[in-house]
């Protein structure tokens, strides 16, 4: 029955069946027909399950983190990240891509959310692109792939729900991406500038010598000063002990509406009410679907799932690292149906008995998922980070899609091998900062 059940999960996904409604059809299936006898399941035991799942704290951080975004891109903050970041790369050939990958990043490591990150960064840079003459589907592709960033540097919310899920440590899981956040950084701009590098429509700004850069840095740079506060108090009050994610996520709220309002004069009363009117609806979306799949994921594991699962992965090899390779190759599949958030909910109660079975580190496990769900953002057919960026920069699919495999090719999978096969080098943060075991 479990085999119908999957099924139906991916018969309904792929018929454009709403996420939550895919988990409730394959949950249905397995509560009336499921069980060793085929007599199903006590529906009054599994509502209680899901609701117990949804009862932790640290989903709140979830919602305030989307409203941070959704504040940060409404009061000007992310230009003026922007406007710094310029000072030191606008003179080189696609440094202005450069510009707008590391305020990605930046801008992402404060809210956690590709969405909020793209809208906001993207919809300063597209226009900046169309008059530095960078080709549109070079520029969809570059900031579809810039933006996911902030699911690898933290805070961000899948790693949130996959820490909730496996009932690992938030803060270990949060530095397990970030070298492999650094990795991708440095390459999407280097691969940017390299892809450009024979463009001759591409003009570059005026070059400006060590003076002339200090005179605009201290002039941007003041003015940035409460843009560049957020990301200060946000990752230093996480790192350093003083708050946990869903504190550091209420305190990014708090300080950027003020700075909307009076600072940088972006966010007016009406912005702020439909900001929230939004990040409520975005959430209740968010709490549906961990509710639905909390329960599939529970009848997933009575079926033993994971135990049938790895007697697959045992057949084709018993070595371990043969059995990663195949595990992010069913990550990387299940990415390009779902989006992300429904693939770490949905495969974390799976994988983790397999992982563990393995006898590879969880917190290790957390950097191969963010670096899986991210790819699975920009890889069709749902690729939902990458059809956003075409509408925003009004670019057709086509355009996209031959940069866009460029970047996966020379950035993601490199990042991806990283995690996977370097697990030391993933896990050397978390073990320095937390003492989490190599």
């Amino acid at each position: 029955m479990i085999y119908i059940a999957l099924l139906i999960l991916i018969a309904t996904l792929l018929t454009g069946v709403p996420v939550p409604i895919s988990f409730m059809a394959s949950s249905a299936w397995l509560i009336f027909f499921g069980g060793p006898d085929g007599m199903g399941y006590d529906p009054a035991q599994l509502l209680p399950h899901g609701y117990l799942q949804m009862s932790s704290i640290s989903l709140i951080a979830i919602a305030l983190f989307i409203m941070a975004g959704g504040l940060m891109e409404r009061g000007k903050i992310g230009e003026q990240l922007i406007d710094v970041v310029d000072v030191f790369w606008g003179s080189v050939k696609g440094g202005l891509g450069v510009v707008g990958t590391v305020s990605c990043a930046v801008f992402g490591s404060i809210t956690g959310a590709a969405c909020a990150t793209l809208s906001c960064i993207g919809s300063i840079m597209f226009p900046r692109f169309n008059k530095a003459g960078y080709p549109r589907g070079h520029s969809a592709a570059l900031m579809a792939n810039a933006s996911l960033l902030g699911l690898l540097i933290p805070p961000n919310a899948t790693l949130i729900i996959f820490a909730w899920i496996s009932g690992q440590s938030v803060l270990a899981c949060f530095l397990s991406t970030v070298s492999a956040g650094i990795l991708v950084t440095v390459l999407i701009s280097l691969a940017n500038i390299w892809l450009l590098r024979d463009t001759p429509s591409v003009l570059v700004a005026e070059k400006r010598n060590y003076a002339q850069k200090w005179d605009l840095f201290k002039k941007r740079g003041v003015k940035a000063i409460p843009a560049l506060m957020l990301p200060v108090i946000v990752l230093g009050t996480i790192y350093g002990g003083i708050m946990t994610p869903t504190e550091a996520s209420a305190v990014a709220v708090l300080y950027a509406i003020p700075v909307g309002l009076f600072i940088y004069r972006g966010l007016t009363l009406r912005g702020l009410w439909d900001c929230l009117v939004e990040s409520g609806v975005t959430t209740g979306v968010i709490m549906i679907m961990l509710y639905s799949v909390s329960m599939l994921s529970r009848l997933y594991i009575l079926e033993d799932l994971p135990g049938k699962m790895l007697n697959l992965f045992y057949a084709v090899s018993t070595n371990r690292w043969v059995i990663m390779g195949m595990i992010n190759i069913f990550l990387v599949i299940m990415g390009m149906l779902m989006d992300d958030i429904s693939v770490v909910t949905l495969t974390t109660p799976i994988l983790m008995p397999i992982i563990a079975e393995l006898g590879f580190s969880p917190i290790h496990y957390a950097a191969v998922v963010g670096v899986n769900t991210g790819l699975g953002c920009i890889t069709p057919p749902c690729a939902p980070v990458l059809y956003l960026s075409g509408r925003l920069s009004n670019t057709p699919f086509n355009e996209m899609l031959g940069p866009c495999l460029w970047f996966i090719g020379l950035c993601w999978l490199p990042a991806l091998i990283f995690v996977a096969y370097f697990p030391k080098l993933v896990l050397w943060l978390p073990h320095v900062a937390l003492g989490v075991p190599w």
